[in-house]
């Protein structure tokens, strides 16, 4: 008797050398969607009150073929007075094409879900930064985000919707 699986990678995607280690290989990425609006101007610069900010983040995935994946990372950062004033908004999708080889299929949504967003997250803090920079307010620099907390968070909430709905 063996403590070893007959098939340890039944579990792996097809086409997966079932010797070899994961990998994760950007083919592409690109601005997908970019909107700056700016409602208030020229009059909103005549006004030194600081901003509250709020940013939201999504990310989405899904597959092209066997071993390639489009992941989307969204960012809408608003900025309003404390009257509620909108001072801008900036809206923004950067994508990206991954090939991801010898992942077990019960791994490959984490990896979307986390890997992929954290190799896109400094071209898209750029592209915000940039942004708000060009509509004449200081660079927005967005904050390190937790993917991972974010996976474990969302995939908690399907689990109690899920117990829910039995």
């Amino acid at each position: 008797m063996s403590d070893t699986p007959a098939n340890p990678n039944a579990n792996a995607p097809e086409g997966a050398d079932q010797n070899a280690a994961p990998s994760l290989t950007v083919l592409a990425q690109y601005t997908k969607d970019l909107s700056f609006e700016n409602p208030r101007a020229p009059a909103v610069y005549q006004s030194n009150s600081t901003p509250k900010i709020d940013v939201n983040v999504d990310v989405q995935g899904r597959a092209l073929n066997d071993n390639q994946y489009e992941v989307e990372l969204s960012v809408a950062a608003r900025a309003n007075r404390e009257n509620g004033d909108s001072m801008f908004v900036v809206e923004a999708t950067y994508a990206g094409v991954f090939e991801i080889l010898n992942v077990p299929r019960e791994q490959l949504e984490m990896v979307m879900m986390v890997e992929c967003p954290r190799l896109l997250f400094p071209f898209m803090r750029q592209i915000v930064a940039d942004a708000t920079r060009n509509g004449n307010f200081p660079p927005l620099m967005l904050e390190p985000i937790d993917f991972m907390g974010i996976y474990v968070a969302n995939a908690q909430r399907r689990e109690q919707q899920a117990a829910g709905q039995a």
